[in-house]
């Protein structure tokens, strides 16, 4: 096989094959660990409002209201 001008022979095509299916393992193992992350991240803020919501009704004093959907995609920007 012939490729930019060089030649590779089987061993070479070989490790070539392996190297990208080995990268796209890896991007879609990171995607799933971004998915997770970002559910986990969603479902901890949703806990931690109910707890809120729950503590100011045991004391008696009205629940804070959600500000609206939390999307925290980690970063400064939100």
């Amino acid at each position: 096989m012939n490729l930019f001008g060089h030649t590779f022979d089987t061993m070479q095509l070989f490790s070539l094959i392996s190297l990208l299916a080995v990268l796209v393992l890896w991007i879609m193992r990171a995607r799933g660990a971004i998915g997770y992350r970002r559910w986990f991240k969603g479902w901890e803020a949703e806990r931690r409002e109910r707890r809120l919501a729950e503590e100011a009704q045991e004391r008696g004093e009205t629940p804070p209201t959600p500000v609206g959907p939390r999307k925290s995609y980690g970063g400064p920007w939100g």
